[in-house]
């Protein structure tokens, strides 16, 4: 079945989170990506985290679909053939720091003038322009710029991280949009290709929902609040007799009465004072005192019975075995099982969004460091002799 993103290529100058991650997507959809990466080492996501047989894991999920290049962006050689492989590109991905194509001859000003249909997504701490351009930015501290580290953890406690490179996989995120949003305006309106400048604090910051207005109409500073949602009640994590945790959504109104008649509190149910939700804020340590006392005569499996038999959002709080073992996420197609490249099973992350009628698929195995160097470049006419003669100077 062909995807929705068929036909379109994508160069990716990029390494790591961002950049990758956002070309991850494209190629799940169809999109032919290939990806250039510094000869002899790679990208350095090759070695983060946990490795088998020297490389990571993480790769098997980050780098499927694509097509490995190496080729040295430093060298005056290598930045031609990287120009060459533009002239031909529907999309270009790049998130080093700002000026540094640049130096390179590759950024947006001279590839637009070589490809002016060419749509290009940087991927940067601070964006393209700004005071803070050129200074270094990475995922976690755009997750602190943004406002979100300040509202991580609990009250007067050090400000936590949320425990993966959310600031990049957001600027990712928004960069694929930009993406999709480029491409649709180029081809409806005459193939003039533009430049996404996505920041990755930008990123976090558009995820911050009402902490700005609340500031500028309130001088209201929000804090850290731990496991529950401040202004909203009732929500919150609450433990129960075995130990575990329950998170409870009731801040519906009618969700509210319900969950008052399941912990047996009809006094708070019927109270008007608390059929809003801006009157149960204001007596949320009483409505969250009611629910514990409840949740610890119970287990959470009990727990969870009762709120789900009464249509009441809740849930228990997941670790990647419950992940793993979870029948939902099969049934969704959520986990995959894969191999790495010796053939050892490895499972990985399904496709998102899913379509019904063009769904992403996973084609290909991430790819062996420069697996398709010579594929590629034979397409640009440079033959055998070419580049066994770049091979040897450290070009590919």
């Amino acid at each position: 079945m062909a995807g929705p993103l068929d036909g379109i290529r994508v160069l990716e100058l990029g390494q790591l989170i961002a950049g990758p991650f956002a070309s991850r997507m494209l190629a799940e959809f169809g999109a032919d990506v290939i990806k250039i990466e510094t000869p002899v080492t790679g990208d350095p996501l090759r070695k983060w985290r946990m490795l088998h047989e020297g490389t990571s894991v993480w790769w098997a999920a980050q780098s499927r679909n694509k097509r490995s290049v190496t080729l040295n962006l430093r060298d005056p050689e290598g930045q031609e053939i990287a120009r060459r492989l533009a002239a031909e590109a529907d999309v270009v991905i790049e998130n080093f720091r700002p000026g540094a194509l640049e130096g390179w001859g590759l950024g947006w000003d001279t590839l637009h003038e070589l490809n002016p249909k060419l749509v290009m997504l940087r991927v940067s701490g601070y964006g393209q322009t700004g005071p803070y351009r050129d200074l270094p930015g990475f995922g976690v501290i755009g997750e602190a710029m943004g406002g979100l580290r300040h509202l991580s953890g609990e009250p007067g406690r050090t400000p936590v991280r949320v425990g993966v490179s959310i600031g990049d996989s957001l600027a990712a995120l928004h960069g694929v949009i930009g993406i999709l949003l480029a491409l649709r305006h180029r081809d409806q309106n005459g193939g003039e290709g533009q430049m996404i400048d996505v920041a990755l604090y930008e990123s976090v910051f558009n995820m911050m929902e009402s902490l700005l207005p609340e500031y500028s109409v309130f001088g209201a500073v929000r804090q850290a609040a731990g496991s529950s949602l401040p202004g909203i009640a009732p929500s919150n994590a609450y433990r129960c007799r075995d130990g575990k945790f329950a998170l409870i959504a009731g801040n519906g109104d009618s969700i509210f009465r319900r969950l008052m008649e399941v912990i047996e509190r009809p006094d708070l149910g019927d109270d008007p004072a608390l059929a809003q939700n801006d009157g149960r804020v204001a007596n949320v340590e009483r409505i969250d005192a009611a629910i514990s006392a409840w949740t610890e005569r119970h287990s959470l499996d009990e727990v969870l019975a009762h709120l789900n038999e009464a249509r009441i959002p809740a849930g228990k709080i997941y670790d990647v075995a419950d992940i793993a073992a979870d029948p939902h996420y099969r049934a969704r197609e959520m986990i995959v099982d894969s191999t790495l490249a010796d053939g050892t099973p490895v499972q990985v992350p399904g496709v998102l969004p899913k379509l019904n009628a063009t769904p992403g698929t996973i084609r290909t195995l991430a790819p062996e460091l420069g697996q398709h160097t010579d594929e590629v470049l034979a397409t640009l006419g440079l033959d055998d002799a070419k580049r066994a003669a770049l091979r040897a100077r450290g070009i590919i």
